[in-house]
């Protein structure tokens, strides 16, 4: 499944291909959707925003498109030269520039709201903020770490809630814990203060890293030393910070990868 840095890479796709240009086809498949057709016409995308795995498409004339794939949704981008095959995707929704168009397939959830009210949207109001939002940061994620409705959870299964991070999945979820020494059954109220300051930095940097680096972790940018995972995936191989061998186990129904020699 995709995490928050695979979903803001598929946004920054579908941003290169239609931002700032004003759209001559507008589309939607849902009838209820389909009077804001006329209405987007000659309007520009002005930024599509990620909150977790929803989509926000804010359009100039003060409307958002909500959308969110689901399992089967996938948004695609093409130019006037492409040859459109849909396959056995329904097309969903279509917003076309001059010279690119993106298309969403197989989506469910999709809906036109006033941008200054999108953000009450159901789903946005249950989840917390985005792990890629540029004005998170490590002091405001301690807090909720700290905060009475997370600090007795066992970090195993917090880190894939989206209430406590949008974004957060499972690999980044391995990648956090082993950085931070930590392991899924340590909970925030259990921990030091700089414990607590190493987890918060760490949901932060390696979202972030993975976003940048499109999925390896990166140490030293500067001097090229760029390696892939940690932990994840990495099963009977040897930690690169303590020599002991990497054990795949699983946590909240989901594969877990952790270091026995220096996490815990």
């Amino acid at each position: 499944m995709p995490e928050g840095p695979e979903i803001r890479r598929a946004a920054d796709q579908l941003e290169h291909a239609v931002l700032g240009k004003p759209l001559t086809d507008v589309w939607f498949a849902f009838p209820t959707l389909q009077p804001y057709q006329s209405d987007l016409i000659g309007e520009k995308v002005k930024a599509i925003e990620t909150r977790g795995k929803a989509l926000l498409t804010h359009f100039t004339n003060n409307l958002t498109l909500y959308t969110h794939n689901q399992l089967y949704g996938v948004w695609r981008v093409f130019t006037p030269e492409d040859v459109i095959n849909h396959g056995k995707r329904s097309l969903r929704v279509k917003l076309a520039t001059r010279d690119s168009a993106i298309l969403l397939y197989s989506a469910s959830e999709i809906e036109i709201w006033p941008t200054d009210d999108v953000y009450q949207h159901p789903f946005l109001q249950r989840i917390g903020p985005d792990v890629l939002d540029k004005n998170l940061t490590a002091g405001q994620v301690k807090e909720r770490l700290m905060s009475a409705r997370f600090c007795r959870r066992q970090l195993g299964g917090m880190l894939l809630d989206q209430a406590f991070l949008a974004g957060l999945g499972n690999y980044l979820r391995a990648e956090i814990l082993w950085l931070a020494k930590l392991l899924p059954s340590h909970k925030p109220a259990d921990l030091n203060d700089a414990q607590l300051d190493l987890l918060a930095d760490a949901c932060l940097s390696i979202a972030r890293h993975s976003y940048a680096m499109r999925g390896t972790m990166d140490e030293n940018v500067h001097h090229g030393a760029m390696f892939r995972f940690k932990v994840f995936a990495r099963a009977g191989k040897r930690c690169e910070r303590c020599g002991e061998t990497i054990v795949k186990t699983s946590v909240s129904t989901r594969p877990f990868f952790y270091c026995p020699g220096c996490q815990g």
